[in-house]
Parts: C-alpha cells; sequence; structure tokens
C-alpha cells in the first residue's frame, strides 16, 4: 500500500507541476489531465479505506502491486517525454505518441478502478476507524524508566565507586530492552553530573567508523576537528583532552570487540577514578572486556508494563477508569519490552480513547505475537504500530529505512527528500516543507521516530557533554524499527539500499532508480539516469562523468554535489534549465560560479546552496511576471545586488547568505532594500564599509560582519537592537570599540555571539536590557578586559563561553558565574573556557576547572 500511495501522489504532483508552470517543456491534453486526475484522486481515497488484512510475515498484496506500476507508467510516461524534448536529439516522442502512450495508463488504471469497487464489497472499506485527528498531540518524547530502579543504582554505585581505576560497566540486554535509556537516566542524574569532570557519548552501531567515532567525542568537548586529521591523529588528541580528567565515556550499541580493541588505547587510565559504560545485545561480547561488571536488562512484568504503557499514552493524567482493563492486558501483549510498549503507547496516544477500540488493538497485538521470540516478536508488534498509521505517513516512515543504522539524520534534508520524492501531498494554503514537517512531528508523537541534535562545530559543554541547541536538529530511528523498514520497503518493492561491503551488482536495474544517495568511495558503473528525482554523490570520481551526462536529469528535484573539485568551466549551465529542479547544493571549496540569466526562469527551485560562493546575474527586463515565488533559501551569494528588480524576483525568501567584500558604491549594493525581504528570517550578511543598510523585522536570527572602519557602527547596533523577533545575533565589527547597550534593545535575544570584535574595550549592559537571553558566545574578543557583571543578573542566562579572550575576561566570567549561582542557584549557569596556547598560565586557571566551569587548552 505504501508504494501504491506514495506513486499515486508523486503522479499527480508530477501532473500539477506541469499545469502551473510558466514555461512547461510539454503540454498535456485536457482531456487526458481530467482523467488521469479522477482516475488518481479515486485511487487514493480507495487506498486511505483500503484493508485487504495483510499480514506481517506475507508478500506485497497484487492489488495494490498493480496500482503502483499504473502511477510508475505515468510518471515515466510524463517525464521520459520531457527528457526527449530537452535532449532534442532527433528521436522525440511526438504529441501523438504521448497521447498514445497516456491513453494505454489511462485504460490500465479505469480496469485498476473496477477491480478496487469490487473490492470494497469483498474486503470492506474502512476510514481509519482508530485514529483520532483531534489528538494533534501526544506525550512529550523523554527518558521514561520503569521497573528498573535496582539496576539503576547499582549502575550509579559503580560509577561513582571509590576505585581509581578505569573501569568499565556494561549493560546487555535484547533489542528494545531499555539500555540506552537506562545509561541516558543515569547521565542526567545530578550527582553523576558532580562527579565527573567530563560527559561524552558515542553510538557504535554494527557499521562503525573509528575516526567518526572520535570526532563526535572530541566534538562534545568542544574540541576542534580538522578534516584533514587521520584516525590515530584524532585518538591521540582524545587522550590528551581526557588525561587528568574524570571522565564518563558512553558507547552505545556495540556489537564488535573490534570496535573495542581499536579505541581502549585512547582512554587514559590515570588513576583519577575514570569510568566506560558499554550497551549491547551480546553478553559473550561483555565478557571480553577488561575490568567490567555487567548489568542484564530484564523484561518488565505486568504491573510495571501497565505503568510504563500509562505513562507513554498519558503522563502525569492518568489512564481513565473504563480503559485501564483493556489498558493492562495491551501492556501484557507487549511481552515486558520497553520498546514494544512505548511504540504501541504512541498509536494509543493518537488512537480513540474507547474501549471499542483500545479492544480491537489488544486483539490485534496478541494475534501478531503468538508464539514468536525476542527481535522477531517485537518486530512484529511494532508492524501493528506500522500498519494503523495514516497512509500518508507510510511511505515517508518507510524512507528513514534508506539511512544507515544509528545515524542522525538532519531534519532539513529528510524533508527535502521527502518533497523531491513526491510522498507529500499539496495541501491548498500550506508550502510542501510545511506540511512534510506536520508528517514529521506526528511520527515523532507516535514515539516511531525520535527527535535528536547532531553537532556542527563548535559546542558548549553541560555536565553531560554537548549541548546541542546550536548544534542542527535531526532525527533517528531505533534499529529494529529500522530493520521493519527494510523489510517493508524490500516486500513492497518501495527501495533498495546497499552498505559499503555490498556488491552493487546485487540491486535492480539502476535504471528505475528514483534517487542515487552515493557516498561510497568507488566508481558507479554509469545507467540510464532519466528517471531520478534525487541525486546526492560525495567526494566521488563518478561526478566527472555525471557532469557529461546532466542532460539525463532534466527531471530531477534534488540535486548535491560534494567534496569534488568543479570549476567554473566544468560546471555544467544546463543545470539552471531543469524544469522540476527545487534544491541544488553544490559542497565544492575550489571557485566561484556565475549562474547565467536561466536562473531566473527556475519557478520550482527551493533551496540554492553553493559552499564557495555563486554570483547572480541582473534579472531579466523583459520578464518582470516570472517570480521565484518557492525560494527560501539562498546561500552564498558573492556581490549580491538588492535592487528592486531582485527583491521583486524572491519575495518569499526565508534565509540568505551574502558576502560583498569588493569595495564598490554603496548604490550598487542597494542594502537598504533589505527590509524589503519581508518574509527573511535568518540573515547572514558579510560586508565591506556601508553607508545605508536596513533589516526587515521578519528577522529571527542576524549574522553581521562589516570587515572594515566604519565610523557610524552604533547606527547599525540601534538598527539591530530593535528588531521585535530577532533571537540570535552574531557581530564581527571592525574598529568596534565600545559598546553600551539602552533600554528596550534585544527583548527577545537568546543568543548572543561577538566573534573576533578585536578592538572592544568597553562594554556596558543593564540586566534589563537582554530579558530572555539564554547563551552569551565570546570568540577573540583580545582587548575586553571585563564581561558586564550584570550578565550575572540575567535569570534566563545557562551558558557562557569564551574563546581565545584576555586571562581577566575569563575571570570576569567566573566571577558571573559565581554571582549567578546566588541569584539562582547552583548549577543554573554553565560557563566553558577555552584557552590558546598563548594565554597567561599565571593566572592558574586550569584550576578554576569544577562542575559549572569547564577549561580547555586548546593546542
Amino acid at each position: 500500500m505504501t508504494a501504491a500511495y506514495a506513486s499515486l501522489v508523486s503522479a499527480m504532483n508530477i501532473i500539477n507541476n506541469l499545469h502551473h508552470h510558466p514555461r512547461p517543456p510539454i503540454s498535456l491534453h485536457i482531456q487526458q489531465v481530467e482523467s488521469l486526475t479522477q482516475k488518481i484522486n479515486f485511487l487514493l481515497q480507495f487506498l486511505q479505506g483500503y484493508n485487504p488484512h495483510r499480514d506481517y510475515s506475507k508478500e506485497a498484496d497484487p492489488l495494490e502491486c498493480r496500482i503502483a506500476d499504473a502511477a510508475y507508467a505515468a510518471e515515466c510516461t510524463i517525464e521520459s517525454h520531457i527528457l526527449n524534448q530537452f535532449t532534442n536529439n532527433g528521436e522525440n516522442m511526438s504529441d501523438d505518441g504521448l497521447y498514445e502512450a497516456l491513453e494505454k495508463v489511462i485504460k490500465d488504471m479505469a480496469s485498476i478502478e473496477e477491480e478496487a469497487k469490487q473490492s470494497q464489497a469483498r474486503v470492506g472499506f474502512q476510514h481509519q476507524l482508530h485514529s483520532d485527528s483531534s489528538r494533534s498531540s501526544s506525550i512529550p518524547q523523554q527518558s521514561i524508566i520503569v521497573g528498573a530502579d535496582d539496576l539503576k543504582r547499582q549502575m550509579m554505585d559503580k560509577l561513582t565507586s571509590d576505585c581509581r581505576d578505569l573501569q568499565i560497566t556494561s549493560i546487555v540486554g535484547m533489542g528494545g530492552s531499555g539500555k540506552t535509556t537506562l545509561a541516558r537516566t543515569v547521565c542526567e542524574e545530578r550527582l553523576i553530573k558532580k562527579h565527573f569532570h567530563i560527559c561524552a557519548w558515542a553510538t557504535i552501531s554494527q557499521e562503525y567508523s573509528i575516526r567518526e567515532i572520535f570526532a563526535a567525542l572530541l566534538r562534545q568537548l568542544n574540541i576542534r576537528v580538522d578534516d584533514n586529521l587521520r584516525e590515530h591523529e584524532l585518538g591521540f588528541k582524545l587522550y590528551q583532552h581526557l588525561y587528568h580528567r574524570r571522565y564518563l565515556i558512553i558507547m552505545d550499541d556495540m556489537w564488535s570487540i573490534d570496535a573495542w580493541d581499536r579505541v581502549r588505547n585512547y582512554f587514559p587510565n590515570d588513576k583519577y577514578g575514570s569510568r566506560i559504560v558499554v550497551t549491547t545485545r551480546l553478553l559473550e561480547l561483555a565478557s571480553k572486556l577488561p575490568n567490567s561488571d555487567s548489568i542484564g536488562m530484564k523484561l518488565l512484568d505486568e504491573a510495571d508494563s501497565w505503568e510504563l504503557l500509562s505513562k507513554t499514552v498519558f503522563g502525569k493524567e492518568g489512564c481513565p477508569l473504563e480503559l485501564e482493563e483493556i489498558g493492562k492486558e495491551i501492556g501484557k501483549g507487549c511481552k515486558g519490552l520497553p520498546l514494544s510498549i512505548v511504540v504501541v503507547g504512541g498509536l494509543l496516544a493518537k488512537s480513540k480513547h474507547t474501549r471499542e477500540c483500545w479492544e480491537e488493538i489488544g486483539e490485534n497485538l496478541n494475534a501478531s505475537v503468538l508464539n514468536v521470540e525476542d527481535d522477531e516478536r517485537c518486530l512484529k508488534i511494532l508492524y501493528m504500530s506500522y500498519k494503523q498509521l495514516s497512509i500518508h505517513l507510510k511511505p515517508c516512515f518507510l524512507y528513514i529505512g534508506v539511512f544507515p543504522e544509528d545515524k542522525e539524520i538532519f531534519i532539513s534534508e529528510l524533508i527535502k527528500f521527502w518533497v523531491a520524492e513526491g510522498f507529500v501531498k499539496a495541501v491548498s494554503g500550506k508550502s510542501l516543507e510545511e506540511i512534510a514537517k506536520e508528517y514529521l512531528k506526528d511520527l515523532i508523537r507516535r514515539n516511531l521516530v525520535l527527535r535528536s541534535i547532531r553537532s556542527r562545530g563548535n559546542l558548549v559543554l553541560n555536565s553531560t557533554g554537548a549541548i546541542g541547541k546550536w548544534g542542527e536538529k535531526c532525527c533517528k530511528i531505533h534499529d529494529l524499527l529500522r530493520d521493519l523498514c527494510l523489510r517493508e520497503a524490500e516486500k513492497e518493492r518501495f527501495y533498495n539500499t546497499a552498505s559499503d561491503n555490498e556488491d552493487i551488482s546485487v540491486l535492480p536495474p539502476m535504471s528505475q532508480a528514483r534517487s542515487l544517495t552515493w557516498n561510497v568511495r568507488r566508481k558507479l558503473s554509469p545507467f540510464n539516469m532519466s528517471l531520478l528525482r534525487i541525486v546526492k554523490i560525495i567526494g566521488d570520481e563518478w561526478v566527472e562523468e555525471l557532469f557529461g551526462h546532466t542532460d539525463q536529469l532534466v527531471n530531477s528535484r534534488f540535486l548535491q554535489i560534494g567534496d569534488f573539485e568543479i570549476r567554473e568551466g566544468n560546471f555544467p549551465c544546463s543545470i539552471w534549465q531543469f524544469w522540476n529542479l527545487e534544491t541544488l547544493i553544490i559542497d565544492s571549496p575550489y571557485e566561484v560560479i556565475t549562474a547565467p540569466t536561466e536562473f531566473w526562469y527556475m519557478p520550482r527551485i527551493r533551496h540554492v546552496e553553493f559552499d564557495e560562493g555563486l554570483r547572480l546575474p541582473d534579472p531579466p527586463n523583459d520578464q518582470d511576471d516570472i517570480v521565484l515565488g518557492n525560494l527560501h533559501r539562498l546561500r552564498t551569494l558573492l556581490d549580491f545586488k538588492c535592487s528592486e528588480q531582485v527583491v521583486k524576483k524572491i519575495p518569499n525568501i526565508k534565509e540568505l547568505v551574502f558576502y560583498n567584500l569588493e569595495e564598490r558604491d554603496d548604490e550598487m549594493y542597494c542594502l537598504s532594500n533589505l527590509d524589503r525581504l519581508t518574509k527573511l528570517e535568518s540573515l547572514d550578511c558579510f560586508t565591506s564599509p556601508i553607508s545605508a543598510i536596513n533589516f526587515p523585522h521578519s528577522l529571527k536570527s542576524l549574522v553581521l560582519c562589516i570587515t572594515r572602519y566604519y565610523f557610524r557602527w552604533k547606527d547599525i547596533l540601534d538598527k539591530v537592537g530593535v528588531l521585535p523577533h530577532l533571537e540570535k545575533l552574531t557581530l564581527g565589527l571592525g574598529w568596534f570599540n565600545e559598546w553600551e547597550t539602552t533600554e528596550g534593545q534585544f527583548r527577545s535575544l537568546k543568543f548572543l555571539t561577538l566573534n573576533h570584535t578585536d578592538d572592544l574595550k568597553i562594554w556596558e549592559i543593564e540586566s534589563s536590557h537582554f530579558p530572555c537571553l539564554k547563551r552569551l558566545h565570546l570568540i577573540g574578543v583580545h582587548k575586553l578586559q571585563e564581561i558586564p557583571l550584570e550578565f550575572a543578573e540575567i535569570p534566563t542566562l545557562n551558558e557562557i563561553c569564551v574563546e581565545f579572550c584576555s586571562d581577566s575576561a575569563v575571570v570576569s566570567a567566573k566571577r558571573i558565574s559565581e554571582e549567578h549561582e546566588g541569584y539562582y542557584g547552583e548549577g543554573a549557569l554553565q560557563v566553558l573556557v577555552e584557552l590558546g596556547s598563548n594565554n597567561e598560565a599565571g593566572l592558574g586557571l586550569e584550576s578554576m576547572d569544577s562542575l559549572n566551569f569547564h577549561v580547555n587548552r586548546y593546542a
């Protein structure tokens, strides 16, 4: 059903895109459009209520396969004709040929429609009996631990024992038994936070990279990771920063003793009472770890199962009495496995809270797990929750399985993939990205997807490791849920995946591929790319061959090339003519690319990102009617001219990054027009001297760097200070030597960064000037002798990070921490200090290291 629904929605999107395109590459006969639209809509409605009572272990339903094949045929017919028109190779399909091919598709769909109508009477037609759409949310995700209090106490005793030697504690249990939850819950305990100087977390998995393990741990210690450093060099760097510190390292989901053998020497055993926690499914592996004690996870009894289920569904509210009996039976049916209980709880939270509905769910649950053991039993329970998903969520959920095991997935990228694949059904008044985000939130509420945050760049430490507020929002799924995704996808012929170790020849014919994400360090054999919608290739010599055949990619919607030398001369201009391209990302740090005028004729484009830089041409004067209304993101532009023409062309832009570094007439840049971009939320502006700049009141995030002397910088700061929605501000101002804020400014600001404001000497504030501030970050502010003590009076402030500043500034940060503790209690404010190699040693800053004050020396 998943593949059938996804293919129908995708086919409908193609037809709509053609219809709304200002310069359609082909024209469809109006009667055929009406007929196709009618049949697709009927089949979509049919699938929403179709219930073939298919069991977890059986093959895909034949009718669903026929629907999917017909929708694929419609897509292929239209897109093949577009390709032929684009390539103009003398073999173009005539309009008559297109008409005949679509007539065949319509005829097949008519036959399927008749069979579907007969099936409605024979099998039954249901409309999501269990789902309650009025329930917009369920209990928020959190680390709920039930029935493991004794294990928690045992583990805390082991971690805080008087033994000075490095010790290992292994948590052993089957998949979904709560190993990771137990480890996370213990690390969040105040006693553990106070006992260890450093806490960091690494996920190992079956396919692991030692280099990535070291890099992840270093980033959590706020240590810069050079991409050029080799595995052992990163390991040695980690060793240096752990040495003479009491550290706690969690190594989650370990499958091989080889992984431990390759990292063990980089964890110093310097008699400081450090600890390592390993979670694993393999008791044999735990027995091989040196100086190790094991804690075995047990399945929950009936009482604990019901407690966990009730908390998952109702939180602190408690279960209604009329549902308690059947709720306990459902909890019992989960066979004591916490993951199953939490996922079923997510299903119940979104269902109608009636006894009839819960009894039916309980019956299905008991039938699905009869005489099945361990992981297979859990998969059957998880399948029930998958089967009960609304049909529009199923393809999005299964798609997450294409990502590697335990991988943190950037939400922004996942949303783009869903949209590019055509899974998201258009709704009037909402963008496809907004709809896709609602899909993801629904999957999170059902506990099928977990939220997480992955670091990008520097991190600030709290007592449990990395704080992710300045990282990028991510999500992930449990590996058992990923197994379910892969099984269902293979069954329905939805997708195939290959790991680094697999032979690509085992995959089905690549000519049918819709998506290609390639991050394997070997060359991919050429194939027909005409149906590809997503192309993501990182660091592969195959990019060169790809650029020689870009005419085949005319139907692509997402194109990303990274870690490959791309220069002006070898960048294919045909890309700018792709009729349906939505996302273009070029991560090549070699040369600036100049876009041709065709850029302004890309009405579907949403996201454009060039790592090294992109120069835009002036818009054509004779095409005022063409507007890039879907364009939301432009990164990184060089010599950006914000003229009236440009403002009119990109009215809905939300994120903009540009560098204007050449000294030119200010009138050429026209930055006074920025305030006319009324939808702009994020702006990174790097510019040379300017006489006029205006900011839209819609801004939530601003990075402002003025590279040379500017004598009216106070005027700029006054304009920034009154922005009503501004939450994040980064300043890098030359000749910026004194700053005095005034009442009424920065009312919404939560995150403030001063980045190499080298001349700032005097800073005066009142605590009321930053009423919402959460984080203050100073980088290379060398001449500032003191951070204003008034920051200690801000109740919302919980983080200060000081990097490569004067020792006296660091001392003032310590004073602020102590004053803040006096006002708001211990632990309310965390301070991280990073010292450069040239800092004075006389102050003994390392001796200041404590629970709330962390000092690293950067080598």
